[in-house]
């Protein structure tokens, strides 16, 4: 198979799909892997190190896509690459359809086939491809936090772990999956006082095990919400149904009872966010105020950290994008449930069900 990398263009993406060498494991098996010039530069990577494996280097991402049979990317595609997608090439990336009605509508007009890494799904229901990301941005989420609660950066200006004889900071997560465990247990490290609440009793028992002791629990209600609001300095909000709209757990109406200088930072933000008032931004421009109250909702947080990020983001993909190129998306998907769930649309038609449901779009179930 011909397989293209392109250069991310979504504002400081700095990730790139495939280290060299993911590279080097697709070439040997004799797919050809072309890649944008400078691709991986700002991860780390060279382009000498992807020729070095085998991969051949071209000039611009218009030729990229051209060429490539299936494109592997790291974020979904903006404005300028949807015309650049054509009919019945594969693009292996995050798409998060449920929060941009636009991008779902380009990709049904082109007629590509769309195979999404978040919706990727083991048998118990766990998110293979969204793993390693997620547990990035859960630390992100907390470091980011920690930082704009400086008052410099428009915050209340308090430490987050505190210091002798003054009491740390509070820090409240929404949602305890694999984001919000991560931001609970790097606000733990710091020393905060920390809430993390889920509507899982089993997770919760769970977490209360193996979380350090300044992590409590809290069953997840609109009522246990508003009140931990009101006292919280650091906010987390990690909900994720996959492939569908985060819900919107904290409301407008909610702000006006929080301590101004609270910092929210919404990591749902790519689902459309879990908080009424979040809208997305960029690392160039990461923060605003709503009723005083500081929000980050920026939707590519890994690519701050693209080192990290593209290795651990490699090392989750490469398994499923050999399946792919080695098979075919058809047969790769047929032999291979988890693959399937990661189809959202296909030849322009919406076949996972969540996606069709956030634009009141038709859902066709895909006979493969």
């Amino acid at each position: 198979m011909i397989i293209g990398i392109p250069k991310e263009i979504k504002n400081n993406e700095n990730r790139v799909a495939l280290t060299p060498s993911g590279a080097q494991e697709l070439t040997k098996r004799g797919h050809k892997v072309y890649v944008q010039a400078s691709a991986g530069v700002n991860s780390g990577f060279a382009d000498d190190a992807y020729t070095a494996v085998g991969a051949e280097m071209l000039p611009t991402i218009e030729d990229v896509y051209a060429r490539a049979e299936m494109i592997i990317k790291v974020k979904e595609p903006i404005a300028p690459e949807y015309q650049l997608i054509r009919k019945d090439q594969l693009v292996f990336t995050f798409f998060h359809f449920a929060s941009s009605e636009p991008l779902t509508r380009a990709m049904i007009d082109s007629g590509a086939v769309c195979c999404a890494y978040e919706t990727v799904e083991r048998a118990d229901r766990s998110l293979p491809l969204l793993i390693p990301m997620s547990e990035v941005a859960g630390r992100m989420a907390t470091q980011e936090g920690r930082y704009f609660l400086e008052k410099p950066r428009g915050g209340k200006g308090i430490l987050l772990g505190g210091v002798p004889g003054v009491k740390p900071a509070k820090v409240f997560v929404i949602g305890a999956g694999v984001v919000g465990t991560a931001a609970a247990r790097t606000a733990a490290g710091t020393g905060a006082d920390v809430t993390i609440c889920d509507i899982s009793l089993q997770r919760l028992t769970y977490l209360a095990d193996v979380m350090p002791k300044n992590v409590k629990t809290l069953m997840s209600s609109e009522y246990n919400i508003r009140e931990e609001l009101k006292h919280a300095d650091l906010v987390v909000g990690s909900v994720l149904i996959p492939g569908a709209k985060a819900p919107k757990l904290v409301t407008r109406d909610m702000l006006k009872e929080m301590e101004p200088g609270t910092v929210m930072v919404d990591v749902a933000i790519d689902q459309g966010g879990c908080f009424e008032t979040s809208r997305p931004t960029t690392h160039e421009d990461p923060v605003y105020y709503v009723d005083g109250i500081l929000h980050y909702c920026v939707a590519n947080i890994p690519g701050a950290v693209p080192y990290t990020s593209t290795l651990a983001l490699t090392n989750a993909t490469l398994p499923y994008a050999i399946q792919l190129a080695d098979k075919g998306w058809r047969r790769a998907c047929r032999e291979n449930r988890e693959l399937e769930l990661g189809l959202n649309i296909v030849q322009g038609k919406v076949v996972y069900k969540p996606v069709a449901d956030a634009w009141g779009l038709d859902y066709e179930p895909l006979t493969l």
